[in-house]
Order: structure tokens, then C-alpha cells, then sequence
């Protein structure tokens, strides 16, 4: 491998890690750190397996598909996944993860240094501005981002976790307030939504690989598994860190803490007031980026599922404009509107990314349209589950794995295996 190949999926895996760290990936950690204890290696493990795993999984899953992620989906029937891509791209855009991104930069980066000073209006107004100057193209996202934002970012954390490594705030808990720390951390991993966004961001991926002038299949597949390996270590180290950072101020503080106060206050106790402006530094970073590239992502996918009738430029600053006026609620808010949607598409999207990487051998459509029914329905009921009312779906969190964060594992694979017995000329009895 030359020079310059090593040179861009450097760039590329480093704008992938910044367009997956954001606002989710900053603060859940340390506050699974304070949930777990002594087990806090587990939380992160499982958050990491969640998160980062399946993101990695996301991305080589749409390689075969040129990045297009309306192409994967019809694989489950052409309706239900536009149905299932628009979610995503809802979910991962305009609906919730980019409007997190400004909220949380407000909470953590400009409050605690400015105060009430910046009105919060006239900060997501800027926020988005410059995201929408910097998405506007999208081949150009991945260099300005993995070129010049992310060795910033990365430079940033590495000094907040490394001086508390070097400096630990306190001993850790022996005891965990959670019983089930693997399961609280596949929970939370999930709210971080980088397992959707892989679907979605692999389309902006790809668009660089190929301005780079890497056109062929296996040069494709080369580059995008480096970028790929590169983002994952990247987000496990940092995800560890921080996780440990969590731990060490865990006999300080209980689960009622908010995960942004939890962070401001590490770093202000391991850096000082000085600890408060590089935070900001960090989170305007961590959020930006993943502004830009969910920006960029979503207006690709719509472009292509509308055969170019919406503009991709056009998409992009819809998008921002939604978003400044959703990031306006709330980080707290934002969470807790989230969790419910991301239990009903998340299992569902993963089942298409498993599915994918074995789709040369996999002929038959209603294999992924069994599957990703079977997935809907085990979540459409574990939703249910969660209310007073209803209290009668209360026997699917008695499936396997359930303890886990898995009970729709099983079903999807009875799933599976029932569609692998209807041929494909047939319409399933689901339709």
C-alpha cells in the first residue's frame, strides 16, 4: 500500500470517527462510568459493541451497495424500506440527532463559559450556518472534516482523558446502581444512533473515496474497511477514557446526574477553568463535525431515493433550518423523545446490516422482508410493554438475550429462516 493511499484512509477514517463522535458519544460515557462502578469496563464494552461495532458492520454493508442505502433497504420490499430509510434518516437528521449536536454544544460549550450572554436562538443560528457553508459540497465534507476538524478534536480529548489517567478524581464504586451493566450499555449505545447513521453516512464515504480517484470495487472495498478500522480504534480509545473518567467520580455522583452537568464538572475538577474552555473547544468540535456529516448524509439519501428531483443543496439547508428550531428543546428533551424511536427502527436496521454482508449469498428477498418484520413486531411490542397498559405484551421481555438489550435476536432469526422457505416469486403473507 503507497504513500498516498495510506494518506487518505487516514483522512477518511478520521472524518468517519469525528462524523460518529458527537453529542451521544461525548456524554453517555462518563455517565455509564458513574452507573457501573468497578464494572465500568462492561458498560463500555457492551456501548462500544453497540456503537462502534455496529457502525463498522454498517459501513462495509453498504459497500456492495455503492453507499446507497435506498438500494440495501428495497431488499426488505421497496415500500417498507423507504418507510425504514426515511426513519433513519428522521432519526439520525433533522428529527433528533442533529438538532442534539447544537443543543449540546449550547449546554456544555456556551453556557458554562458565556453564560445566558449568547442567546440560544441566535447561537443555533450560527451553528447551522456554518454547517450549511461547510456541507454544501458534499465530496469536499470528508477533507475539511478529517483533515483539519478532527486532529483538533482528537488532540483536545486526548489531553482531558490522559490527565485523568495520569490524575484520577476519586476511587471508583465497587458496587454498580444498574444490575445489568452490559445491557445499560447496548442501551445506551444505541441512543447514539451511529449504527443508523453507518447506513447513511457510507454514501459520503464513498462519494470521497471515488473524488479521490479510487473507482474500482476492490479499491473501494480497500479504502473504506482501512477508514472504517481507523474510525473504530479511534472511537474505542475514546470511548474507554472517558468511560474510565466516569468511574473515578463515581462515589461523587448518583444516576440522577444529568449527563452534561456530569461532564462539565470532570473537566472543570481535573482542568480547572481553563478545563471549561477546552470542553467547549471539545463539543463545538465533536458536534460540528457530525453536524456536517449528517447534514451532508441526509441530503444524499433524499437526493437518491427522489432520482434527483430534491437537490442535494436543497435537502441540506431544510434540514439545518428544522434542526436549529428542534435543538431549541433541549438536550434532556431531545433524549428522552429519542429512546422510544430508536428501540422501533434500531433492530430493525441492524437485521438489514447483518443480512447484507452475506447478500452474494443471500438470493432470496424475503429472507430480509421475514426478518425485518419479525424485528418490527418484537419492538412494536417491547415499546408496549414499557406503558401501565400494557402490561399483556410483558412476555417478550421473556425471550432470550432480553437481558441483554437482544430479545428480538431469535424471532428475527426464525424470521429469517421461515422467509428462506417462501420463494421469491411468491408475495410473503406479511404483504
Amino acid at each position: 500500500m503507497g504513500g498516498k493511499q495510506v494518506k487518505d484512509m487516514v483522512i477518511v477514517g478520521f472524518a468517519l470517527f469525528a462524523m460518529f463522535f458527537g453529542a451521544g458519544n461525548l456524554i453517555f460515557p462518563p455517565y455509564l462510568g458513574v452507573l457501573s462502578g468497578v464494572q465500568w469496563w462492561i458498560a463500555f464494552v457492551a456501548f462500544f459493541i453497540a456503537d462502534g461495532g455496529l457502525a463498522l458492520l454498517g459501513v462495509i454493508a453498504m459497500i456492495k451497495y455503492d453507499g446507497k442505502a435506498d438500494e440495501m433497504l428495497a431488499r426488505c420490499g421497496k415500500k417498507l424500506g423507504a418507510i425504514i430509510g426515511t426513519a433513519i434518516v428522521l432519526c439520525i437528521g433533522p428529527g433528533i440527532a442533529i438538532p442534539r449536536t447544537a443543543a449540546t454544544t449550547y449546554e456544555i460549550g456556551i453556557l458554562p463559559n458565556f453564560g445566558q450572554n449568547i442567546n440560544p436562538w441566535i447561537f443555533s443560528i450560527i451553528f447551522f450556518a456554518i454547517v450549511i457553508f461547510l456541507s454544501i459540497k458534499p465530496s469536499k465534507v470528508v477533507d475539511i472534516v478529517g483533515s483539519y476538524l478532527t486532529p483538533a478534536l482528537l488532540i483536545a480529548l486526548a489531553v482531558l482523558i490522559i490527565k485523568g489517567i495520569i490524575s484520577p478524581l476519586g476511587e471508583i464504586r465497587q458496587n454498580s446502581l444498574i444490575e445489568a451493566p452490559f445491557a445499560e450499555g447496548i442501551s445506551q449505545g444505541y441512543q447514539t444512533m451511529d449504527a443508523l447513521a453507518a447506513v447513511i453516512f457510507a454514501s459520503v464515504i464513498i462519494i470521497s473515496i471515488i473524488a479521490k480517484g479510487y473507482k474500482t470495487n476492490e479499491e473501494k472495498f480497500k479504502m473504506t474497511i482501512g477508514a472504517g478500522v481507523v474510525a473504530s480504534i479511534g472511537l474505542a480509545l475514546v470511548y474507554g477514557g472517558l468511560a474510565y473518567l466516569g468511574a473515578t467520580v463515581s462515589n461523587q455522583y448518583g444516576a440522577e446526574v444529568q449527563q452534561t452537568a456530569l461532564v462539565v464538572a470532570i473537566t472543570n475538577a481535573l482542568l480547572g477553568s481553563g478545563g471549561k474552555m477546552l470542553l467547549g473547544l471539545i463539543v463545538a468540535l465533536a458536534c460540528l463535525t457530525t453536524a456536517i456529516g449528517l447534514s451532508s448524509a441526509a441530503g444524499n439519501y433524499f437526493s437518491d431515493l427522489s432520482k434527483g428531483k430534491l437537490k442535494y443543496e436543497h435537502v441540506v439547508i431544510v434540514v439545518c433550518v428544522f434542526s436549529a428550531i428542534v435543538s431549541n428543546f433541549g438536550v434532556s428533551t431531545i433524549i428522552q423523545v429519542a429512546a422510544p424511536i430508536l428501540s422501533l427502527v434500531y433492530p430493525a436496521t441492524v437485521t438489514m446490516i447483518i443480512l447484507s454482508l452475506f447478500t452474494d449469498k443471500i438470493k432470496n428477498d424475503n429472507v430480509y422482508k421475514f426478518g425485518v418484520y419479525f424485528a418490527l413486531i418484537v419492538s412494536i411490542l417491547s415499546i408496549i410493554s414499557g406503558y401501565s397498559w400494557g402490561s399483556w405484551a410483558g412476555f417478550i421481555n421473556k425471550l432470550p438475550l432480553t437481558s441483554l438489550g437482544f430479545n428480538w435476536v431469535v424471532p428475527v432469526i426464525i424470521g429469517c429462516l421461515l422467509g428462506a422457505f417462501v420463494p421469491s416469486s411468491m408475495k410473503p403473507v406479511t404483504e
